[in-house]
């Protein structure tokens, strides 16, 4: 079921496609790597459904490991450097019976047999189907993470259509479905993924520049900080055609400013979940936030507010939670969106609604006031208790000079008054230089 995706590979022979550390390895030296990895494999008794988790930082090795593990028809577990009781919670969840640690060449790697033994229904399923698995955690920001098993082989299926090649930066890593969805799409197409081992705007802009990239896969977070960076004006962008931006609500302001900042780059939003794949989408312009959802293999609905999507592709279930599909397949994405014809504007999660009063609060709207101010680099917003309204807006802002909180709490009361109406308007504001992101650049906020 995989066996023409990497037939396919095989034909790209010497074209570049993995760019790490600055050096450049063809498809045939990936290949190769990977039929090392298939040794290894071998040498410890790795076998066709058993569960294995590939754990260190993106590199070519860690994609070679992960397309080794494709075709030996294991399930995967891909896990970054974690803490050490993140790590044993994850491993639990996945019930990993083995464990491969990433060394800098494949004398280096580290096995470790966990003696469990992975029995959850979901593996039995993919096992009798003697399809690849793979397995993906939520990122837990709000609880215990989620684990969520796909069938790669149905993954890769939406790869077949050979469409453009084109050179990638690999922005996400390999735990992430974007991470994901960028390394095989863009090696099933002949293109070359480059990655970095730091993702700053001034590391990403010299990628582009060095590298020639013509595809820049991130999240808004990102974009928001390039912006403020500046990092853009320093480097040659000639080669970058298009951004593709999702995981999160994009701000309009900041997608505006983005557009006159690069106004000869196409901007994309993509929608996609771990549950069900990435979408196929079509944004109504480079500066706006409505979008068509759709393609082959993809369904949705709308149903008071909220997206509802069917997908081919979607997950077999979750490991440790109840799947929330419905009897026609249609899984509750949690997500708030408005309708405009064909397009829709995602709000953001409904967990995150502000009820203040009985009046509906999208942080989004409040943070895309917030960012217009030039003393604001980032703002993230949040429902607070109140036992008199249920709840109040609060707002954490990020500076982009030093000022007194205080004033910069009345300039904030005073801007909103001005453009939001009052039930909107952040009561509580607090000054904070910390980073709003996640190590995958996606902005962190407690459920409201």
């Amino acid at each position: 079921m995989t066996a023409w995706f990497f037939q396919r590979l095989e034909q790209f022979g010497d074209a570049d496609a993995i760019v790490f550390e600055s050096r450049t390895h063809s498809y045939r030296h990936v290949l190769g790597l990977t039929a090392r990895w298939g040794e290894l494999l071998d040498a410890h008794g790795i076998r066709s459904g058993d569960v294995v988790a590939l754990e260190g930082p993106s590199s070519v090795e860690a994609c070679a490991g992960l397309l080794a593990l494709i075709a030996r028809g294991a399930v995967v577990v891909p896990l970054a450097p974690l803490p050490a009781a993140k790590r044993t919670e994850l491993l639990d969840v996945a019930e990993v019976e083995t464990v491969v640690t990433l060394g800098a060449s494949a004398a280096e790697h580290r096995v470790e047999h966990t003696g469990r033994r992975a029995e959850h229904a979901l593996y039995g399923h993919l096992r009798a189907a003697a399809t690849p698995g793979l397995v993906l955690f939520s990122s837990g920001t709000t609880g215990r993470s989620k684990a969520t098993v796909l069938d790669m082989a149905k993954m890769l299926g939406k790869y077949r259509e050979i469409r453009r090649a084109q050179r990638t930066l690999g922005f996400l890593n390999l735990d992430h479905i974007g991470g994901i969805n960028t390394l095989l799409h863009t090696l099933s197409q002949g293109g070359a993924l480059v990655t970095i081992a730091k993702r700053t705007p001034a590391t990403v802009c010299a990628a582009v520049a060095a590298h020639r990239i013509q595809v820049l896969p991130t999240t808004p977070t990102f974009l928001n900080m390039l912006l403020i960076s500046g990092a853009y004006a320093d480097h040659d962008l000639g080669s970058l055609r298009l951004i593709t931006y999702g995981t999160e609500p994009m701000p309009l302001g900041v997608l505006q400013k983005l557009h006159e900042a690069l106004p000869g780059v196409r901007l994309k939003q993509t929608y996609g979940l771990s549950e069900l794949g990435i979408l196929a989408t079509k944004s109504r312009s480079d500066d706006s936030l409505w979008v068509k959802l759709g393609g082959a293999g993809f369904d949705y609905d709308i149903r008071d507010g909220i997206l509802w999507i069917r997908s081919d592709i979607a997950m077999l279930g979750y490991l440790n939670a109840s799947a929330p599909f419905d009897d026609q397949g249609y899984f509750n994405t949690q997500d708030a969106v408005e309708v405009d014809g064909d397009y829709v504007r995602i709000l953001g999660r409904k967990s995150e609604i502000i009820n203040v009063a009985g009046e509906k609060v999208y942080p989004g709207e409040v943070e895309n006031v917030l960012l217009e101010m030039d003393i604001i680099a980032d703002a993230t917003v949040s429902g607070r208790s109140s036992h008199i309204t249920g709840q109040v807006v609060q707002a954490l802002v990020k500076l982009t000079r030093p000022a007194d909180p205080k004033d910069v709490a009345r300039q904030v009361r005073r801007y909103c008054a001005e453009r939001l109406e009052a039930y909107k308007v952040p009561l509580l504001v607090e000054v904070s230089q910390d980073d709003h992101h996640s190590e995958r650049f996606k902005k962190i906020r407690a459920a409201a």
